[in-house]
């Protein structure tokens, strides 16, 4: 997952110097605010939070690989998905050994707006794996995936 960063408040603007100088220092002890161009390189932008359809894809990759249990998704999961992703997570679809698998490519289909009908491109070593969700959002305003199936494993 990302992290996200917020950005700090605007400062009030009432003090502020006519447009066509520079702002005056009045503490030589004090450093001024450095300008735009003075950023460093390195410095990240603010960036929007993930997507719901992206954090539910990780969270299901993490699960049907084996890296974490069953129950560290249980409350974003409802009804008869449980059982499809508890049956799922028995078989590990997704793992490998030692590769860690990636998502590659989320896609999703809202046929209504409070439905996501997502479906991601998973990477275990050099083979890419299907994996598609329902999300739907509930009556308390969260997401919750309430239908999940991977590729049908080959014999």
């Amino acid at each position: 997952m990302r992290k996200v960063m917020t950005r700090p408040r605007p400062r009030p603007t009432a003090s502020r110097p006519p447009a066509g100088r520079p702002p005056a220092r009045r503490d030589s002890r004090r450093p001024s605010a450095p300008r735009p161009s003075d950023r460093r390189p390195g410095t990240i932008p603010a960036q929007p939070p993930p997507h719901p359809t992206e954090v539910f894809a990780e969270r299901l990759v993490l699960v049907l690989s084996g890296q974490r249990p069953m129950h560290w998704v249980a409350r974003y999961v409802a009804n008869t998905a449980f059982d499809d992703l508890a049956r799922l997570a028995e078989l590990r679809p997704l793992s490998a050994n030692g590769h860690r698998p990636t998502v590659h490519r989320i896609g999703h289909y809202q046929p209504h707006p409070e439905t996501y009908e997502v479906f991601a491109r998973v990477a275990t070593g050099p083979r890419l794996r299907a994996l598609a969700f329902r999300l739907t959002l509930g009556p308390d305003r969260r997401w919750r995936c309430t239908a999940v199936e991977t590729e049908p494993s080959r014999l």
